[in-house]
């Protein structure tokens, strides 16, 4: 039985099929982008992309060099391994004009405390977890607690 005389459905599927690899082929050809694995299984063109970004970040070293208090009172606590900006939000705004008030960081930012403290069974046991909702509902964390030294009472 030639190539031709195969029934008539088999052969409809056959050119579906090789229609369907031709155009994965072709588009991949076209949308691939000339610089991908320049550099292993990426786009290479990335890593100048992400250079060009401004950060936004500062840095724990920048927040301390004019927060002195902080580092003495934050690294006799449990939060001494904790980077300003996972509370306060990025500061490298406030770093570069630290008079300015609209970029001065969140000083009282309630949900930094949830995002680690939130109940969550996925957490180490030793690290302390409270329930937002039934854990002085409508108050601020830091009105009974110093973020700064967990342990102490305002």
């Amino acid at each position: 039985m030639g190539l031709l005389k195969m029934p008539p459905q088999i052969f409809r599927l056959v050119l579906l099929t090789i229609g369907i690899v031709v155009s994965y082929f072709i588009a991949r050809q076209l949308l691939t982008p000339a610089s991908f694995r320049d550099y292993g299984f990426y786009r290479g063109a990335a890593l100048e992309e992400v250079a060009s970004r401004t950060p936004v970040f500062a840095g724990r070293k920048s927040c301390l060099e004019c927060h002195e208090i902080i580092q003495t009172q934050l690294f006799k606590g449990e939060h001494k391994t904790i980077g300003c900006e996972s509370c306060h939000g990025p500061s490298s705004a406030h770093v570069a004009d630290p008079d300015s008030d609209g970029k001065k960081p969140d000083k009282r930012n309630t949900l930094a405390c949830s995002r680690c403290h939130e109940a969550n069974p996925s957490r180490p046991v030793t690290q302390k977890q409270i329930n937002i909702k039934n854990h002085y509902a409508g108050q601020k964390c830091t009105e009974c607690h110093v973020p700064h030294q967990p342990n102490e009472v305002p």
